[in-house]
């Protein structure tokens, strides 16, 4: 059984993703490692997956949870529309369990959204929902620095 990513709340078209439906997707990235310095997969870009559930226009946060609720990052949806990347993949393979699959969430320009509310705790592994929202939501990273 192949699993599948959910996307929800302020979307028109709620939708679940597996492996073959994230590989129909446009804004494909074959290698991270250029944009994302050690780490390794493939992925579509956050903005083809909003694409595709087309976001209300009240949506103003994006919520990225794993899959068993125990970690969940909000963020200004805006912060991360461009940088966003969902991982899924190693070549043609889902991508591991020891790299934070079968879905990890990414921000290739981290630097750049952090005036957002973005940092790079807002990368999540074992991703399981992404859900837009009007408000913030769930949080549990850690809000000192270390």
């Amino acid at each position: 059984m192949s699993q599948a990513l959910e996307v929800c709340g302020q979307v028109r078209q709620p939708g679940s993703f597996d492996f073959e439906a994230l590989t129909r997707l446009p804004g494909q990235i074959a290698d991270i490692a250029p944009l994302v310095p050690g780490r390794t997969g493939g992925g579509v870009r956050l903005a083809s997956l909003l694409d595709a559930v087309q976001p209300h226009p009240e949506a103003t946060h994006l919520t990225v949870e794993s899959t068993d609720g125990g970690f969940s990052a909000s963020v200004p949806l805006a912060a991360v529309v461009e940088s966003g990347v969902v991982l899924y993949r190693v070549g043609w393979e889902t991508l591991p369990e020891q790299q934070g699959g079968p879905f990890r969430f990414l921000i290739t320009d981290a630097q750049a959204c952090a005036t957002g509310g973005a940092d790079l705790c807002a990368n999540v592994k074992f991703v399981g929902r992404i859900a837009l929202s009007a408000a913030a939501g769930r949080d549990t990273r850690p809000m000192e620095r270390r």
